[in-house]
């Protein structure tokens, strides 16, 4: 295949069952991409390594005009609070609104949630065991994440229903979109999860505790450090962000299971090896495949000049299979694998996942208590994929234990 024939194309009918194959295509023919979607896809693992720790920039508002700089604007028009969080800022806004929250996601801070995790996995496991067949995504990998980022942020149970629907459809915003009806959906989801997020920090405000959105107040009102629609972003960004990547680790790691039996029995065989098994199931089916950076400057990567202002996609589930790194086997599940940590599904430089750490813990007792109480685990149906380009994972997962 040429340059001149390869097409990357994610809108193609089921390019999100398995992208793949279309990142091998585009590592081996032209590893910096210039789509005619108007972007530039890197996807080799050395590459996306130097984009990540580039020190670019992060802000929608300095891409160049065209149909990304028209989504974006739309965006924060509508609904400030989906471009006002640390994840679309640079410094010195970044730094400074990621400090306030980095003291509650340290390895030791979040070590120390171990026991609340395994009491809230094992609780599911009672259930599913009751059941016998349910749609794991429902019975574990969604409730999960969510009901612990809830009792870190210090809420009261909410519509968690709901809250699932318009998270999913949010995160379509951290993706190309091309469907001005898709766009909409995202604007009217935006404003609705605002105003919930903005509900729950009146509510705080008035029932303050020894929780993360109490001290996300306290410093926006002792310090004038936080804007009213800067704590609402952080928030919403933690809500989204704090479960919906788990769903997908968590999902996409049975999924692999399943369809690597002899893993799947290493993994019981040996329990010590499940850190390194989180680690593996990280690289191998990335809970985020893609990641955006925007260029300040023009920017020269694999040798090719990228302009000013455009808008540069990193694919992380790309680079976590470039045979280059991995070896032959990049494409085969392998849960003792020795530098299956050196993937990049958290990203790297200053906007590494917050919270890599808690996906880790979350991950591993789940997936290795589940592996552990059900040995006759196994598919009980079709895996429905949930369409999304970046943060893709499976709709629905039928199991029977």
């Amino acid at each position: 295949m040429t340059d001149t024939e390869l097409i990357f194309n994610p809108f193609e009918p089921g390019f999100t069952d398995d992208p793949y194959p279309a990142y091998r295509d585009l590592r081996d023919a032209d590893p910096v991409h210039e789509s005619p979607f108007g972007l530039t896809v890197v996807s080799r693992y050395e590459d996306v390594g130097a984009l990540l720790r580039a020190g670019l920039s992060v802000d929608s508002r300095l891409v160049a005009p065209g149909m990304y700089r028209d989504q974006f604007d739309r965006l924060d028009i509508a609904e400030p609070t989906l471009s006002l969080s640390m994840l679309d800022r640079d410094p010195p806004d970044h730094t400074r609104l990621r400090s306030l929250v980095t003291k509650v996601f340290t390895p030791r801070s979040v070590a120390a949630l171990e026991p609340m995790i395994t009491e809230l996995v094992d609780d599911a496991l009672d259930r599913i065991e009751e059941s016998g067949r349910v749609d794991l995504v429902e019975a574990l990998a969604f409730p999960l994440p969510f009901t612990v980022i809830s009792r870190m942020l210090g809420v009261p149970t909410t519509d968690h229903i709901r809250i699932r629907a318009l998270s999913g459809t949010i995160v379509r915003s951290l993706e190309p979109v091309a469907d001005p009806q898709v766009l909409d959906e995202i604007v009217e989801a935006g404003i609705e999860m605002a105003g919930i997020i903005r509900g729950l920090i009146a509510w705080k405000r008035g029932n303050p505790g020894d929780d993360l959105l109490s001290a996300l107040i306290a410093a926006e009102q002792d310090g004038d450090r936080l804007t009213e629609d800067e704590l609402a972003a952080q928030i919403l960004l933690l809500y989204v962000a704090g479960h919906e990547t788990t769903v997908n680790l968590i999902s996409n790691a049975v999924v692999a299971l399943l369809r690597h039996p002899d893993q799947l029995a290493l993994l019981r065989d040996r329990p010590d090896l499940a850190d390194n098994a989180v680690e593996e199931f990280l690289r191998y089916d990335s809970p985020v495949q893609q990641t955006r950076r925007i260029t300040t400057a023009p920017y020269t990567l694999g040798g090719r000049e990228i302009p000013q202002g455009a808008f540069v996609v990193g694919c992380l589930a790309s680079a976590n299979r470039d045979e280059r790194f991995w070896g032959e086997d990049a494409d085969r599940l392998r849960i003792d694998r020795p530098n299956a940590r050196s993937h990049v599904a958290f990203g790297a430089g200053p906007h590494h996942c917050l919270g890599a750490s808690l996906a880790r813990l979350e991950g591993r007792v789940a997936i290795e208590r589940l592996a552990r109480r059900f040995p006759g685990l196994a598919f009980d149906g079709e895996v429905t994929w949930n369409g999304r380009i970046n943060l893709r994972g499976p709709a629905l997962l039928p199991v029977a234990v």
